[in-house]
């Protein structure tokens, strides 16, 4: 029965299914991506490995993925890594989901919510680095240091306010 339905997909997906390329986990990702899909029961996991490229830009040195799903869900997920592995963080967060049903030769049009998986379990990975990224921990400590001041000097006022009312009176 699994066999009957192979048929549905071009050479590139079943090469992609049956030897996926950077399959499995890698040591200390920088980033890491989950998607699910409770219709079908897809779950994928997307590992990365940032570095610079010879411009100094953050790029994706090394991924990996874990894939429980269908042939398109680990045919999808495989041809995402190949397509986003030594991209910029920037190129790899714009792959888009007809690029990876092109990469694929196409999908049937059940399957393609497999490729947005893909691709969103990716973008995951992306946040998730920028999230941990130094950079960003500096924005947010700036950020919060001037809402505390922001609100130190909030309430003073209100102090002031408070007292200057009751000698008013």
């Amino acid at each position: 029965m699994f066999w009957k339905n192979m048929n549905n997909y071009t050479k590139k997906t079943l090469n992609q299914f049956l030897k996926p390329k950077n399959r499995g986990k890698i040591k200390n990702p920088d980033g890491v991506g989950m998607v699910g899909n409770p219709v079908c029961g897809d779950l994928m996991k997307v590992y990365i490995k940032v570095g610079k490229n010879k411009k100094g830009e953050k790029n994706i040195k090394d991924i990996g993925f874990e894939t429980l799903g269908c042939v398109a869900a680990v045919a999808s997920s495989s041809i995402t890594t190949e397509l986003a592995k030594n991209k910029t963080l920037e190129q790899a967060s714009k792959i888009t989901k007809d690029e990876i049903v092109e990469s694929l030769g196409g999908l049937p049009r059940e399957k393609v919510h497999c490729s947005v998986l893909a691709n969103q379990a990716l973008k995951k990975a992306i946040e998730d680095y920028r999230s941990k990224s130094p950079a960003s921990a500096s924005a947010s400590a700036k950020s919060s240091a001037r809402s505390a001041s922001a609100e130190s000097a909030s309430a003073t006022g209100r102090k002031r306010r408070r007292s200057q009312a009751g000698k008013a009176f």
